[in-house]
């Protein structure tokens, strides 16, 4: 898996309005958690609507290096039987984690407290990443890690025989270390505290005590305090994994970019730690409207109605929303190519270390194809060129990154001359089937040169 296949060149044109309902495949946050927690549990988890894009493929394998039995029944359907808190069995085979920076990181938590040891690598941009935001914490713990400089995989993790519980204050607002840090705390006597500044994703919490675990979350002077109570027995669990949001996104954006179309995205999880970018939409004039809201396994659900929106305008998006939408900017960027005035991005630091470089890959693509970028080392500015001012006529670069592919796919859709792709295969790690599912709806997305 962390080899790079070959490249797959991809072409998109302008293409006539996008019409009909968009089911885009399961949370993938929600998968890789459903999985860890699953294999940590004592007894079976069922798994309806799973994501099975490589990403999560590779956390089912990790799953099974590590003890855990884990079976496809079905398409989206998936039992984990688990071998409890503290009772992974040291792997005998070097993890691969492809591109998975959220499986990987997660995966290094849950192992860092248990007597064992694991080795990790990925994909090329995987490897590129830095893992010191999770080694460093974990550390704490009584965990040792050995990578390539700059913490950096391959890497080496041994855990901790007689791991001590933590307070840990995150240095940055990233659910994976928060989620990391917790798992690890799951094997540990006694109460580990996360400390966030600003709140992330949830999912952790929320599952964490759908399996019985005991934690608390408060709002204090100090932030936002997650209390866990280490080595508790996890209760296996039914699980229904919401439509992911991040996915969502491309469909719901493509649509209000081309003109006529009218799409509905059924079944879209709207945890508030991950619904940004759609009320970013709405407050740039967006025709995007939540309908059937609902509540599924504890996490709220709604089906997304987005039209064509000429009248769309650039905001600058409030910082302190970045945790909610981090994987969201990159199509954002291309919306507010499409609409009126400038749209600034700040406090988005944390888009320069994702599976690439999002600003500069970004910024890049969107200058090539004739629009205005500026960029900070936190920060990125566009200039809206109006709903149908964007040139296009531009071959971009990827960068192994499947936000990257998908975003400049949904820009060519829109533009007055064709987007190519350098290589479309990264796609594949979150969303499968994007091509047939955007193909359905009346794009024109085809592969070229191969």
């Amino acid at each position: 898996m962390s080899g790079h296949g070959p490249a797959i060149p991809m072409t998109s044109r302008k293409c006539g309005p996008l019409k009909g309902e968009a089911r885009v495949p399961g949370d993938k946050s929600i998968s890789h958690r459903s999985l860890i927690l699953g294999a940590m549990a004592v007894g079976e988890t069922h798994i309806t609507g799973l994501l099975e894009g490589e990403d999560v493929l590779g956390t089912a394998d990790a799953m099974r290096a590590f003890g855990a039995d884990v079976e496809r029944v079905g398409e989206g359907e998936w039992r984990v039987n688990g071998v409890g808190v503290g009772g992974f069995a040291e792997p005998e085979q070097v993890i691969d984690c492809g591109n998975a920076g959220t499986g990987v990181r997660l995966i290094m938590g849950a192992m860092a407290t248990q007597p064992i040891t694991a080795t990790f690598t990925g994909d090329a941009s995987l490897r590129a990443r830095p893992m010191g935001r999770v080694t460093d914490p974990i550390a704490l713990f009584g965990a040792q890690s050995y990578g390539r400089d700059g913490g950096r995989l391959p890497m080496t993790v041994v855990g901790a025989r007689q791991p001590i519980a933590v307070r840990y204050t995150t240095p940055m607002a990233s659910a994976q270390v928060k989620s990391a840090v917790l798992l690890a705390g799951l094997n540990v006597p006694g109460k580990t505290v996360v400390i966030e500044k600003e709140a992330t994703r949830d999912h952790t919490e929320r599952m964490l005590a759908g399996f019985g675990a005991e934690i608390t979350v408060e709002d204090t002077d100090e932030g936002h305090v997650i209390t866990l109570t280490g080595q508790p027995e996890l209760k296996p669990q039914s699980i229904v994994v919401p439509r992911d949001p991040s996915s969502a996104a491309f469909p719901v954006c493509a649509a209000l970019i081309v003109p006529g179309s009218e799409v509905l995205v059924p079944n879209i999880g709207l945890n508030p730690t991950r619904a940004g970018l759609f009320y970013t939409l709405q407050d740039m004039g967006a025709d995007l409207t939540f309908e059937n809201e609902r509540t599924e396994g504890g996490e709220p659900v709604a089906d997304l109605h987005a039209r064509y929106s000429p009248h769309m305008k650039g905001i600058v998006v409030p910082p302190e929303r970045a945790a909610s939408m981090i994987d969201e900017y990159p199509i954002l960027s291309v919306v507010a190519a499409f609409a009126t005035g400038t749209t600034n991005m700040p406090g988005v630091h944390e888009l320069r270390v994702k599976e690439s470089d999002r600003i500069d890959a970004m910024a890049k693509g969107l200058r090539a194809a004739g629009v205005v970028v500026e960029e900070g080392e936190d920060w990125w500015a566009v200039d809206g060129m109006g709903p149908e001012g964007v040139r296009g006529g531009a071959t971009v670069a990827t960068v192994l990154d499947h936000r990257i592919a998908m975003s400049f796919a949904c820009l060519g859709m829109a533009s007055q001359k064709p987007i190519h792709l350098d290589d479309g295969s990264p796609i594949a790690t979150s969303f499968p089937g994007f091509e047939p599912l955007m193909a359905g709806l009346g794009a024109q997305l085809v592969r070229t040169n191969t």
